[in-house]
């Protein structure tokens, strides 16, 4: 995919002490789905959204869909705030409708999905940046790893030092999540169409994306040794039978289905590149290797093999292990 995009970009950049500088800064449209706004995931949704509103330059912020208190704080926030969007017959928002909701409305060039309960800080501009500047205009994918820490009250924007506060707490308190979660895409304006309509806040959906990403020859880079996105742990209580729901119910068997099976998933062992301090370098051969692989084994045509080659492995263990015995 060769097609190239158009950026808007901000003249003067606004440092961390009030100053202008003379860089051009990347203008991005953050959208999201929240749940309702009521009780703890009120607190960290809206710790969330005034963490986007803080990056300069400002970006632009839409919610989508009616769920409790969404009108409200987007007012309130004074973001942007679309209530109609396609949903399955669970009532859930469709991804295809978000995403193409965004791409007409969205008045920046470079879109960014995020999950409601993700804070993003100063690092996640410049590194987006980064990648921008890379690519030179062509498309990529941008995703990466999350940190998962317990907050369970509004964070103090208001102090000049929220975020270096907040880091250190995320390093002391949180925990760095495996490659599975994926909870920011950042992309160009025309990338990512033709979307199935998954079902959102459910399973498969988001590994699904990299797939399609990799499957059009995209850069797909991974941020997470330069972007710290802050995972506010909460329950799943806004399912009816709890997390099993999450990972089990028919929304989630229903998004693997309409992903094409497991062979069409990917997470973050499958980027092409990762944005490290120095430069932003391929993935190693190594791990493209050993991913293949690992993917060839849950292959559908190798279900068949999959006994032979157990009882293969464990009878040549027994026959090394007798060979040691007899050193």
């Amino acid at each position: 995919m060769s097609k190239r995009y158009d950026l808007k970009v901000n003249n003067t950049e606004e440092g961390d002490d009030g100053s202008e500088r003379g860089d051009k800064a990347i203008m991005i449209t953050f959208f999201t789905a929240p749940k309702a706004f009521q009780g703890h995931i009120g607190i960290i949704q809206r710790n969330a959204i005034e963490s986007w509103l803080r990056l300069r330059p400002q970006c632009e912020v839409i919610l989508f869909g009616d769920e409790v208190g969404v009108a409200e704080v987007a007012r309130e926030l004074k973001v942007r705030h679309i209530s109609k969007v396609a949903k399955n017959e669970y009532g859930t928002p469709l991804i295809s409708s978000l995403f193409e909701k965004a791409r007409e409305v969205g008045k920046y060039d470079v879109l960014c999905y995020v999950n409601s309960d993700i804070i993003f800080m100063s690092d996640f501009l410049k590194g987006v940046q980064r990648v921008i500047q890379w690519k030179k205009r062509e498309p990529f994918l941008l995703v990466g790893r999350r940190w998962g820490v317990d907050i369970d009250a509004p964070w103090k924007f208001n102090h000049a030092d929220w975020e270096k506060r907040l880091r250190a707490f995320v390093q002391k308190q949180g925990i760095l999540f495996n490659q599975s979660y994926i909870d920011y895409f950042v992309f160009p304006r025309e990338l990512l169409n033709d979307i199935p309509p998954f079902a959102i806040g459910r399973v498969r959906w988001d590994n699904w994306m990299i797939y399609k990403a990799r499957s059009m020859h995209v850069s797909v880079i991974d941020g997470t040794e330069e972007i710290m996105a802050v995972h506010q742990n909460h329950n799943y209580s806004h399912f009816s039978q709890g997390e099993k729901e999450f990972w089990e119910g028919p929304e989630a068997k229903r998004n693997l289905k309409l992903a094409g099976g497991r062979w069409h998933l990917m997470d973050l062992e499958d980027v092409t590149h990762i944005l490290t301090p120095q430069a932003i370098q391929p993935t190693p051969f190594t791990n493209h290797l050993r991913r293949f692989l690992q993917r060839m084994r849950r292959s559908p045509w190798m279900l068949p093999l999959e006994f032979p080659l157990a009882v293969s492995k464990r009878a040549l263990k027994r026959a090394w292990n007798r060979v040691k015995e007899l050193k």
